[in-house]
């Protein structure tokens, strides 16, 4: 017995198996993720293609906001950390205090992190990131001004805020009424088919770009003014007086790019420092008031003017501001040798220690004296002086108020060579005292004496004297000049409002239609949309509709109007007759 099996037309074709098992395979290949073939081989992007996807990234508002989040982030060690460009003693503490990290913040720059790599590299990079995401808007938004509102959406009733209302008033004669009120609303309206469409609100965009523009300038006027920037500082003793030029600071720092002949010609002489105190209460000894008068000119052949310099109200001559940042006492000293001659005399600057302004210093005389011997030799004198004397005769030197109530003068006296004219710069309120010797009492120690105003100590062994003669005042003056703070402050009220215009400001448009409709009446379709969600809108919508309707009312509806049929009788009507009783 033999078996036989047709196999059907379909079988021959795709194989054994029913229709179903045939139709499960081929889908199952096609979900399957296993290569069926070699991929093609895709083009790499190569320099211009990675160069592309770069300024893409870079130029996105997200990396342009990271950038700003980490450039003020970067700021902060700047400010919790001494910087060399501000306070190189804070900076010289910190490193003697702090073995183990003072070279770390070496190697990271956090001891001069404004002009640090990193900080300059974010910097750069948010300027470029600006200038990327402000260009492109730019000119969209120039296009968006060259060209007219969008035309009305088909269905206005769609729209959140709408209104509509029939009148007996010409489609023509509306739409005309409505470009008309529009216009004088100060919107950008133009007839579009059937319907007026209008716009406003652009100053919400114009905010925008004022603003991010104004932080491209800020962030230029900033590295400008870091680049060419100085800033010096000058001790100045009543009478004296300043010119601008740099042998004439005390000490003198400024950008990488500024040059000696930028520093703005002027000159100055202070006449008079005044300050007064607190003489009662819980702030006894606090200053009220600091102020010094000047006479100035600008230029070389300038006129002299007169001025007074307080705190926070500096003189500005140019891009250079004069500010007036401490104060102390100069006693006037006049030192004799043993012959009586005049070796000496002047005001000596003491630096104060304390709020109540008890101050140190030294007094250096450095030629013109001769021993008893007749040997040529320099003098030094340790100095502290009190404003207000309060400690005991003993020789402990307090100060009890900052006025000029009590002054004292103490003095320690030396001889020898002060090595002045070894070459090394010297601190002139600071003494080397390692080729001096003390001038010594009976009793062999040190000489020293408090001196009152008009007192003279004289030396050991008819060495000479010195006189305590008076007492002047002298006041701390900082020139800033640092170009573009102009360009700054601009650049940040123009910032405040840019951002308030983009803020309060709403771009919004608005659409009228007039139409005639199937019974001939005239159809008001006005429908308004903001960008942004607020209450503005549907209220700037129901003002202009009412004042459009006064000037096209409206007509009644065909639903409401009365049915004349009603009260004509038909005649071919047959009244209805009631049953039979």
């Amino acid at each position: 017995m033999s078996t036989t099996s047709k196999t059907g037309p379909e079988e021959t074709a795709a194989g054994p198996g029913t229709g179903e098992e045939r139709d499960l395979s081929a889908a199952g290949s096609q979900l399957s993720t296993a290569p069926t073939e070699e991929p093609p081989n895709l083009p790499a992007l190569g320099v211009t293609g990675w160069a592309r996807w770069f300024w893409r990234q870079l130029t996105s508002m997200r990396v342009a906001l990271l950038l700003l989040l980490l450039l003020s982030l970067g700021a902060v060690p700047g400010s919790l950390i001494p910087q060399t460009g501000i306070d190189e003693t804070k900076v010289a503490d910190f490193r003697e205090r702090h073995d183990v990290l003072a070279p770390i913040y070496d190697k990271l720059g956090l001891f001069h992190v404004y002009s640090s790599v990193w900080f300059s590299a974010i910097y750069i990079l948010l300027f470029v990131s600006l200038i990327g995401c402000i260009v492109p808007r730019t000119w969209q938004f120039v296009g968006q001004l060259r060209g007219r509102p969008p035309g009305a959406p088909r269905r206005l009733t769609r729209l959140p805020a709408h209104t509509t209302w029939r009148t007996g008033a010409a489609p023509e004669q509306v739409r005309e009424a409505a470009l008309t009120l529009l216009r004088k609303r100060r919107f950008r309206a133009h007839l579009a088919g059937d319907a007026v469409a209008a716009e406003k609100g652009y100053l919400r965009e114009v905010g925008n770009l004022v603003f991010h523009i104004a932080l491209i300038v800020m962030l230029i006027a900033f590295a400008w003014g870091q680049l060419f920037k100085s800033e010096g500082n000058k001790l100045i003793v009543e009478g004296d007086g300043f010119s601008n030029a740099l042998p004439q600071y005390d000490d003198f720092k400024s950008g990488n790019l500024f040059d000696v002949g930028d520093l703005e010609p002027f000159s100055f002489t202070v006449k008079e420092f005044k300050g007064t105190y607190e003489r009662t209460g819980p702030n006894k000894g606090t200053p009220r008031t600091y102020e010094a008068d000047l006479t100035y000119s600008e230029g070389a052949f300038g006129g002299e003017r007169t001025t007074t310099v307080k705190v926070n109200k500096p003189l500005q001559i140019g891009d250079a501001k004069v500010y007036l940042v401490s104060h102390g006492y100069a006693p006037v000293v006049t030192v004799r040798d043993g012959k009586g001659e005049i070796v000496f005399q002047d005001a000596v600057p003491l630096l104060p220690l304390d709020a109540n302004v008890t101050s140190s210093g030294v007094v250096k005389v450095l030629d013109g004296y001769r021993n008893p011997e007749g040997e040529k030799e320099q003098l030094g004198f340790n100095a502290f002086f009190v404003p207000t004397f309060g400690g005991s005769a003993s020789g402990t030197m307090l100060s009890q108020f900052p006025a000029l109530d009590y002054p004292v003068l103490a003095l320690s006296a030396y001889h020898g060579d002060l090595k002045a004219d070894s070459g090394v710069p010297q601190s002139v309120y600071q003494m080397d005292r390692t080729k001096m010797k003390e001038f010594k009492d009976e009793k062999g120690e040190l000489f020293k004496k408090l001196l009152t105003p008009g007192e003279t100590m004289k030396l050991p062994n008819g060495a000479g004297s010195v006189t305590f003669e008076d007492v002047r005042e002298w006041a701390g003056f900082q020139v800033v000049q640092e170009p573009g703070g102009g360009w700054a402050l601009g650049g940040a009220v123009a910032a405040i409002g840019g951002l308030a215009a983009s803020l309060f400001i709403q771009r919004r448009r608005v659409w009228v239609r007039a139409v005639e409709g199937a019974d001939g009446v005239t159809v008001v379709e006005m429908a308004g949309l903001g960008r942004s969600e607020s209450a503005k809108v549907p209220e700037e919508l129901g003002d202009l509709a009412g004042i459009l309707y006064d000037q096209a009312p409206g007509a009644p509806d065909p639903d409401d109007a009365p049915d004349a049929s009603a009260d004509t009788p038909d005649p071919h009507a047959v009244p209805a007759e009631g049953p039979e009783k």
